[in-house]
């Protein structure tokens, strides 16, 4: 997993509704499919030699890696038509040359889903097992359609947390997506779910 072996690497880039974040698709496997990790500044990016270099242009704020495509969120108020071919570069001949993802030794495996509140009775086990099937098969792969990722957090007395990951944090959008589509999802295939939040979303 840490490297990839000497090929021809196509990038092109996809827009998403996030206009501060740009998915590059690449025809290679950077994860497991439905693996990803998030990382939100060079601090937390030592796992990742790719990320780490991402975060040395001066515009990139945001690196979220997943299965084929890399989402990168800029900060500087720069037009993307002016990054897109530096970034397309980069990460075509860094890919290319056989530069490590990640750190030998890494994982991105999934935490097991859990039920919030302090004692987790059986019922609540299987609540938050059925939120985390909706997730992971329905809502999931739209999200990283849009080049950013869903993973649920917890389910306590009806309200469920979830985190989101990539070009979904801090999109204009994802309130609106949140609410209107995956809380009337949940609500409609599980009767106990009266609430879906995100981490660091305000509604």
């Amino acid at each position: 997993m840490t490297e990839n072996k000497e090929k021809m690497v196509s990038v092109y880039a996809e827009a998403n509704p996030n206009p501060e974040s740009m998915k590059f698709v690449m025809n290679v496997q950077l994860l497991p499919e439905g693996q990803s990790v998030d990382y939100p500044n060079l601090e937390s990016a030592l796992e990742s030699p790719l990320a780490q270099e991402l975060f040395n242009f001066d515009y990139v704020s945001r690196v979220f890696i997943a299965s084929n495509f890399v989402t990168v969120t800029k900060s500087a108020d720069l037009e993307w038509v002016k990054l897109i071919p530096e970034l397309r570069t980069f990460l075509k001949s860094y890919v290319e040359a056989g530069g490590p993802i990640f750190n030998e030794g890494f994982s991105a495996a999934k935490p097991a889903a859990t039920a919030d509140n302090g004692e987790t009775s059986a019922e609540d086990a299987d609540i938050a097992k059925k939120i985390t099937d909706l997730l992971d098969n329905y809502v999931r792969p739209a999200v990283e359609q849009d080049g950013g990722n869903i993973t649920f957090k917890s389910y306590n007395e009806g309200v469920v947390t979830v985190h989101l990951q990539g070009s979904c944090s801090g999109c204009p959008s994802a309130t609106v997506t949140l609410k209107a589509g995956i809380e009337n999802l949940l609500k409609r295939m599980v009767p106990e779910v009266k609430e879906v939040v995100a981490d660091g979303v305000t509604v």
